[in-house]
């Protein structure tokens, strides 16, 4: 497989702060590899909560992530803050491809980009159902392609 080149912030409509926290650094002084995981997950559930798609407490329908990869370009250490762009590269009955880029301050290009892939299941059977209308709409303003 060919190794992604980073791409710019236009290529995602949506843009999430990411403030770095101390904790994110590792002994190497730079953001863990494992942190942008989170970055990712922040910035889709805070996108998706704030359309009113995503009750964590209640919502009949949750996420469930079964794949997922990223390719780092270049650094980020605390104390900076990112900008998550996020974008849905494919959107099924049941399951959505987000695909997302990280970006330092007064940069156009990546240092980081990744993607995941949920499956939307029943909270209470577990078992994969179709995406609520709240939620299809939420995601086709995400959507690229």
């Amino acid at each position: 497989m060919a190794r992604p080149t980073p791409e710019t912030r236009a290529a995602y409509p949506h843009p999430h702060p990411t403030p770095t926290r101390w904790a994110d650094n590792d002994v190497y002084g730079h953001v863990n590899n494992v942190t942008y995981y989170a970055y990712f997950d922040t910035a889709v559930n805070t996108y998706l909560a704030s359309r009113g798609a995503l009750d964590l407490r209640e919502g009949e329908v949750i996420g469930l992530v079964v794949e997922t990869g990223c390719a780092f370009f270049a650094p980020a250490a605390f104390p900076e803050t990112l900008s998550v762009g996020v974008r849905v590269a494919h959107l099924g009955r049941s399951s959505v491809r987000y695909e997302l880029a990280v970006f330092r301050e007064g940069e156009d290009a990546a240092c980081a980009q990744g993607h995941f892939v949920h499956v939307y299941v029943s909270r209470e059977t577990r078992r994969p159902t179709e995406l609520p209308d709240v939620f299809r709409a939420a995601l086709e303003d995400l959507r690229v392609g």
